[in-house]
């Protein structure tokens, strides 16, 4: 039985990044340095669209994000980030399902 990796599934999925135009924002970046001590997002992002900086901000790539909106709900205690469905024909397109 071979063992398939999460990011050999991700990789089968096609995802076109509206470079204009982000769906999801980071609304201050301060805030995740000085108000937030866990920062989750940076570990429970499943396509780790989130890192952490040596400076306490956080930085978001939407590239290859899943728009599960996991960060959507792990950030509501602070509500720092913007979150949107993508414009009509960008973000995330499934393989399987």
């Amino acid at each position: 039985m071979s063992i398939i990796k999460v990011e050999d599934k991700l990789y089968q999925n096609r995802y076109i990044v509206d470079e204009n135009r982000p769906h999801i924002q980071i609304k201050d970046a301060d805030v995740c340095a000085t108000q937030c001590k866990t920062q989750p997002c940076t570990f429970c992002c499943p396509a780790n669209c989130y890192s952490a900086e040596e400076d306490g901000k956080v930085n978001l790539v939407t590239d290859g994000c899943l728009e599960c909106g996991t960060c959507r709900v792990i950030c509501q205690d602070n509500g720092n980030i913007s979150w949107n469905y993508p414009r009509g024909g960008y973000g995330i397109s499934y393989k399987f399902g």
